[in-house]
Formats: C-alpha cells, structure tokens, sequence
C-alpha cells in the first residue's frame, strides 16, 4: 500500500479550494435546474466546485480515474486509484440556504475506500481520514460516540430521490428507529451525516439509494475513527447495492437488526400520492 498521506493532503487542498467556490456562490444563485427526478437538483454552484476538484486532481494525478457526480467517469478506468467526488452533497439544502452540506472526496485503491476529505463550508469543518492514519476534525483526532443502547442512541438517515417511484422508501424505518431510539434526523447530506458519526455527533446512520461519491470519504472518517460500516445485514458493504449501515459499533448489532424487521407501511403506494 502506497504512503496516504500526500494523496490525503491534495485531497485536502482540493476540498478547501472547492468550500470557497461554495461560499462564493451562497445566496446568489442564477438558476436551479433538476436533473431528472423530482428534487435531484443541479445549480451553477456544483459545476464550478467539481470544476476544481477535477482540476487539482488531474493535475497532481494525471494517471487516477475519477469517478465525479456531475461529470461521471474522467481520467483512466483501468487505474487502480479512483477518485470519488461529490463536489456540492446536499445541494437541495444548499438552493435553500440551509446551511447541511459538503465538499466530499474519497480515494479508492483497487475499490477500496482509503482515503476521505469531508469539508463544510458554511460551518469551517474539516474532517479528514486515512487508513492507518486515523480520523481528524480540523487537525484534532476525533473517535466514534461510546453510546451502547439503541433506546439512547441518537440516529441520522435520509430518503432517495426515488421515493416517489418505488415501496422501498425507507419511511418505515424512519417510524420504526424514531420509536426505539432517543430521535432519528434527517440531515441531507450523506457524507455530512458519516462525519457526524465519526465524530460522535450522532450513533448511527443508515441510508438507501445512495452513489460511491456519497459514501468513499465518509466510510473511512467513520472505520478510522472506530466505528463499523456494514450492509443492512451486517454483512460486507458492497457499493453497487447503494445500502450503507454505519455506526460507533457499539449499537451496530441491534440497529442491523431492527432495520430487518421493519416491514414497509400498509397500503402506501408513493405513485398514488399528489404533491
């Protein structure tokens, strides 16, 4: 395994000098545009920060691939080394002036997530991971929440731009954890609620329909920082299936567990519902 370190301090970089393009554009934007589904937002402010990404990136490591939300795949598929970028997680919040959202840069190596960059702007937080090298917020070492209850545990997750087109809405889970747990947030911002975790702001977090640039930065804050990402199941995290369960550990077993019993809502159909 090749030293992080200089790939976790261009990835830095990167996410710092994207921040300030996001803050540039804060409140002042020309147009927002959906992308597709209802909610799936694009604005001028996610082009010019993935557009500095992209251009540190190919600059540094002109032989990585890059796998970017705006722009897809950039740079050599066939290289070991993957770049998975989200350069504005949580633009729905953003359009809105709500303040949940990130720069989120993630290294693969032969597909496995082993470096992170998560940076909030409009907060100045920085949080920053390697494998080996633990897990830091703003240069200071961060571990996961020692909670061991899930009645006391303090949960985050979010709904797929989807929801209005399938049962697989994950609305029952939302009732289901609100009741056993002490609250479930919705942040809006996968990569924020991972950092979260990492930092023992919040015990778990559990997601579907989400994409690698989601989640590479995000998985290692949390495992460097001493928590557990797994499938619903417990079983290995596989990032085709767009599920993620990620906790401080401690409540990991019993989270799994309530979340494979949940059964979806009776007689809800999403295609049924009018906005």
């Amino acid at each position: 395994m090749p030293d992080l370190q200089p790939f976790l301090d261009i990835a830095t970089e990167a996410a710092l000098a994207a921040g300030a393009v996001l803050q540039s554009y804060w409140g002042k934007l020309d147009s927002v545009q959906e992308k597709g589904r209802p909610g799936d937002l694009l604005t001028e402010a996610d082009k010019a920060s993935e557009a500095v990404v992209l251009e540190i990136l190919t600059r540094h490591f002109p032989n990585h691939g890059i796998l970017a939300e705006e722009s897809g795949n950039v740079g050599l598929s066939e290289s070991e080394f993957l770049w998975a970028i989200d350069p504005l997680d949580g633009t729905t919040n953003y359009a809105h002036q709500y303040p949940m959202y990130s720069v989120s840069i993630g290294l693969l190596i032969q597909g496995q997530p082993q470096v992170g960059v998560v940076y909030c702007p409009f907060f100045n937080e920085l949080f920053r991971a390697a494998k080996g090298l633990g897990a830091t917020r703003d240069r200071q070492p961060i571990r996961v929440s020692h909670t061991a209850e899930l009645s006391k545990s303090l949960l985050v997750t979010g709904f797929a731009y989807d929801r209005r087109e399938t049962i697989d809405t994950n609305y029952a889970e939302f009732c289901q954890l609100t009741h056993l747990t002490q609250g479930v947030r919705r942040g809006g911002s996968a990569s924020v609620d991972l950092a979260y975790v990492a930092c023992g702001r919040l015990d778990g977090y559990w997601e579907r329909g989400l994409s690698p640039w989601d989640l590479a930065a995000g998985i290692v804050l949390v495992e460097e920082a001493g928590g557990r990402v797994t499938a619903y199941d417990g079983g290995p995290f596989d990032f085709a299936s767009g599920r993620i369960l990620a906790t401080n550990g401690r409540v990991h077993t019993a989270l799994s567990q309530a979340l494979q019993t949940v059964r979806p809502l009776p007689e809800f159909d999403p295609a049924t519902w009018q906005a």
